[in-house]
């Protein structure tokens, strides 16, 4: 029985001693896991911290691309309103000077699409591009008319897209 005892006491003793290195080696494994963790945590700070300043350079960008594109906007509608004088003040290739005007009326056709902020407006200056494509021989009796629309949207008054919404009403577009 003395044998027994002291078996059960070295198989305790060393039980003791594989709980102890388990309990060293989890400590280790605790210790890595800690550094690990820490590591992550650092690394999602950095990831944040870089998705915020993407963020914030997409909305500048985003923003001055808008500010390009009403400024191209506006320097259609000049060249639009140029185009328009020039057709009713000259004298010569009638045909050449509409397609000129047709050309800058797509332009401003195109940067009102890119414009975000002018959902509204868009439809209607899109509506005067259709006009201007398929009904030529109205429209070029009528480009004065064009012309100041064109020069009210320019300034941007009230009534302006209401005009062109009449201007788009008035042509007969069951004929030619």
């Amino acid at each position: 029985m003395a044998k027994d005892k002291e078996k059960n006491k070295k198989n305790k003793n060393d039980k003791i001693e594989e709980m102890l290195n388990y309990t060293y080696r989890d400590s280790g494994q605790e210790y890595i896991m800690q550094k690990k963790m820490l590591r992550s945590i650092v690394l999602l700070i950095i990831t944040m911290v870089a998705l915020i300043v993407f963020i914030a350079l997409y909305i500048g960008e985003t923003h001055r691309v808008q500010e390009t594109y009403k400024r191209q906007f506006y320097k259609s509608l000049d060249s639009a309103i140029e185009q328009l004088d020039n057709y009713a003040n000259a004298d010569g290739d009638f045909e050449l000077r509409y397609r000129m005007i047709f050309a800058e009326i797509t332009n401003i056709n195109t940067f009102s699409f890119l414009i975000k902020e002018k959902e509204e407006e868009h439809k209607s200056i899109n509506e005067l591009y259709t006009v201007f494509l398929k009904y030529p021989e109205q429209t070029s009796d009528r480009l004065e008319e064009v012309e100041n629309i064109l020069k009210k949207i320019k300034t941007s008054e009230k009534d302006a897209y209401e005009q062109l919404d009449q201007f788009i009403a008035s042509i007969d577009k069951k004929g030619f």
